[in-house]
């Protein structure tokens, strides 16, 4: 199968254009705000009025009748609210009263948005003239045309995130999963059906890629239900847009929360739940939840939220749920605040299914190496953990990305499910299966790296004598090469009065 590269939104140069055009008028918070709300509407008109067209030319009189849009999950969207209307009003004083018109109107005629789209469009600190230019851009990208198969706001939100993150000079504290982790997760754990979970939500891709996975295996999507939080207000919101697009019904909360402080499903037993957490978390207030329920295989510390993560998602599994969670690799061997101690009674109690050590640069954010840690409450390879060493996988789709290809993560997940069934053969350099005693042998240690070894070097059949006298000859020739150059560069220099 060829590699495909979803590194490239198909008009990412648009967007950075229209911050180009925001630039110095807004900084990179209100940008996103601003460009995702141009998105979404740009997004909901292109859909409505291709649905709209098709009724138009059947003549029987419906394209104004809600319910045939409603019945594709497609969102009505009445008439001043069209985008054909707001690109006509680009240039004039009241651009961002239209915008924002626009987005109250959708509201009205769809409950299931309300609250969620930005009407902030009209305030005097955003120029208008610039806004007007940035209508224009939008106008000419065809989001319909994109397809269902990219994950739109997700990526535009990552894109956003790491453009400015290299404008400033500095790495963003939040970003959106690249979906080559996510597939990984959904193709391992295959939620078919049952409740899904993600703490820590972001814009909703791991619920994206649970439907995707749903529809390519002839699945129904209303067998699964979806369940979030993200304590980002503009994150959240995107999360509700990302997921209305594709007609997901998700419970992402009341509000914006944090998930330690105020879990919004106290009460929730997933079936599965993926996430990707914040990487190594400090100050995140773990002083002011000693006792804390959740905390059963001990008390994470105040400077590293990484097992209070891993703890809050093992409280909210079913007693047969299972759960993929991205982490940095420091919590694979970390022995301060007693994270040495909680893995360990994790392994011992058997939860920790499968570790994937994975490759660097998969994040536009970030370089911190990143593994899948796997947790399942009802293990069919009891005191057995499934080591995956994925560290050379991968292709570079630009010079600072890498992607997983698809025949990468269907390995990876056919390894898993040879693991599952009993019939994997540990591979050197690449799988694994130990036990918890060979796990307690090096100390509850969790790096890949340790378990399955060094991949066996082919050999080389090219007879050692033979080997010597052709190296030996290709020096040879590289030597005098190299005087003949050396004599040519002495030439030279004495040539402009100077000699060595």
């Amino acid at each position: 199968m060829a590699n495909i590269n979803t590194a490239d939104i198909g008009f990412e140069k648009e967007i950075w254009k229209a911050a180009d055009l925001l630039r110095g008028n807004l900084d990179a918070s209100e940008y996103k705000s601003v460009v995702l709300g141009l998105i979404f509407l740009k997004y909901l008109s292109d859909r409505f009025e291709a649905k709209y067209n098709e009724l138009l030319a059947e003549g029987e009189g419906f394209e104004e009748d809600k319910d045939e849009y409603t019945s594709e999950n497609i969102f009505y969207v009445p008439q001043d609210a069209r985008w054909s209307v707001i690109a006509e009003a680009a240039h004039s004083s009241e651009i961002g009263m239209v915008i924002d018109n626009a987005m109250r109107q959708i509201e009205k005629e769809n409950l299931r948005l309300k609250g969620i789209l930005p009407k902030n469009f009209a305030r005097p600190e955003l120029d208008k003239r610039r806004l007007g230019d940035v209508v224009d851009l939008f106008t000419n990208i065809q989001m319909r045309e994109q397809g269902d198969t990219k994950d739109i706001l997700g990526r535009t939100y990552e894109y956003c995130l790491s453009k400015f993150a290299e404008a400033e000079g500095k790495l963003a504290g939040e970003f959106y999963t690249p979906a080559c982790i996510v597939r990984t997760l959904v193709e391992v754990l295959q939620p078919y059906h049952g409740r899904v979970y993600d703490p820590a939500c972001g814009s909703g891709g791991m619920f994206v890629q649970s439907a995707k996975f749903i529809q390519r295996h002839q699945g129904n999507i209303n067998d699964i239900s979806v369940f979030g939080q993200d304590s980002n207000p503009t994150t959240w919101k995107m999360a509700q847009m990302n997921l209305a697009i594709r007609g997901i019904e998700a419970d992402l909360g009341k509000f914006n929360a944090d998930t330690f402080f105020d879990d919004q499903h106290p009460t929730l037993k997933a079936d599965f739940v993926m996430a990707n957490p914040p990487f190594n978390l400090s100050d995140w207030g773990g002083n002011r939840l000693t006792g804390d329920v959740r905390w059963k295989y001990g008390t994470p510390p105040d400077g590293n939220a990484n097992f209070a993560w891993i703890q809050h998602i093992i409280h909210h599994l079913a007693p047969s749920g299972r759960a993929g969670v991205v982490l940095a690799n420091g919590s694979l061997s970390s022995q301060t605040g007693g994270e040495g101690d909680i893995r360990q009674r994790l392994v011992e109690a058997d939860l920790v299914d499968c570790i994937i050590a994975m490759p660097s640069q998969l994040f536009y954010t970030t370089g911190i190496p990143v593994s899948i840690w796997f947790f399942n409450r009802h293990k069919q390879q009891q005191g057995k953990t499934l080591f995956i060493d994925a560290r050379e996988m991968g292709t570079m789709v630009t010079r600072k990305l890498r992607e997983l290809t698809e025949e990468d993560i269907m390995r990876i997940a056919q390894t898993y499910q040879s693991y599952a069934a009993g019939t994997l053969t540990d591979e050197k350099g690449f799988c694994a299966v130990k036990n918890i005693k060979d796990i307690a042998e090096q100390d509850y240690i969790l790096t890949p790296g340790r378990y399955v070894g060094i991949a066996e070097q082919e050999q080389d059949a090219e007879p050692f004598e033979e080997k010597m006298t052709r190296l030996t000859t290709e020096l040879a020739s590289l030597f005098e090469q190299s005087h003949t150059l050396e004599a040519e560069i002495k030439k030279q220099l004495e040539s402009i009065g100077y000699k060595l």
